[in-house]
């Protein structure tokens, strides 16, 4: 099994920008693929990307070029650092962790609790 522990959501201006973490626990390795998704009031989750191993890294089209998604192998943790907020970003935000891939909910078994980010105008 896999714990999953995100930080760092908090309220920040239109423009500005955010980290988000995902600290890993338990039978973690190389053969994990890390990602996040987030959800908004009365939507559904989405995918807004993810790091699978060796080298592949994933974005959605609406977060393409101002999100980016990193990984420290030693701390076990997961990054996305957030620029050029939108208003339409505000969400709940969910580290995720999967042994396979995909970009639905259902192809990710482990996930942590959710951060919320909230971006005001």
């Amino acid at each position: 099994q896999v714990q999953l522990v995100e930080s760092g959501g908090g309220l920040v201006q239109a423009g500005g920008s955010l980290r988000l973490s995902c600290a890993a626990s338990g039978r973690t390795g190389s053969n994990y693929a890390m990602g996040w998704f987030r959800q908004a009031p009365g939507k559904e989750r989405e995918f807004v990307g993810g790091i699978s191993w060796p080298v592949g890294i994933y974005y959605a089209d609406s977060v393409k070029g101002r999100f980016t998604i990193s990984r420290d192998n030693a701390k076990n943790t997961m990054y996305l650092q957030m620029n050029s907020l939108k208003p339409e970003d505000t969400a709940v935000y969910y580290c995720t962790a999967t042994t396979g891939w995909g970009r639905q909910p259902a192809a990710w078994p482990y996930w942590g609790q959710g951060t919320q980010v909230t971006v005001s105008s």
